[in-house]
């Protein structure tokens, strides 16, 4: 008996050992290979990253791969992060650019009438539609007509909650043109 509350004790304090860990910390041991401190890592930022590139893919298949890509990358180049800026916005940095290079070899091909006629309409019953919030449906609306550089921007501010400098320094472009956007 003693045994077991003695290894569920060590596993706590692993538990928050992990927890204690910053991501710096976190990308110093993975450079070693320490896959506990992948696993760590990962499950502090996919979700942040995963809907980071859904809103620029659109494409839920193509976004869970580039997540993926995106850990892959960490755990191969772990050893050249330089500290210059938080783990979190180094991540968004890979997976953006990962995003970008998707929707530029992202191909348009012509579609068959006879097969856009065949899918199905999903889309929702008009009593669904009233059950939604209006406040959540205009702000939706009024994201997604803005472009493409200002939607990121708005993505990564008030979703990601970074901050001005470090979307100047993600995109790579100047702070004053990140609060005009």
């Amino acid at each position: 008996m003693q045994n077991v509350i003695a290894l569920n004790a060590a596993g706590q304090q692993g538990i928050l050992a992990a927890r204690d860990t910053s991501d710096e910390m976190l990308l110093e041991k993975i450079a070693t290979g320490d896959r506990t401190a992948m696993h760590t890592l990962y499950a502090r930022h996919n979700v942040r990253v995963y809907r980071f590139v859904l809103r620029m893919l659109r494409d839920s298949t193509a976004t869970e791969d580039l997540v993926s890509q995106v850990f892959l990358d960490v755990w191969r180049s772990a050893s050249q992060f330089e500290g210059r800026s938080q783990v979190s916005t180094w991540l968004l940095s890979i997976a953006r650019f990962k995003a970008l290079t998707a929707l530029r070899q992202r191909k348009h091909e012509d579609i068959d009438q006879d097969d856009v006629m065949q899918i199905a309409d999903q889309a929702d019953t008009p009593e669904a539609s009233l059950d939604r919030s209006r406040t959540s449906a205009i702000l939706r609306a009024c994201v997604a007509r803005l472009s493409p550089a200002h939607r990121e921007i708005v993505s990564l501010v008030y979703y990601h909650e970074k901050s001005v400098e470090e979307v100047a320094q993600l995109i790579g472009i100047p702070a004053a043109t990140v609060k005009t956007r």
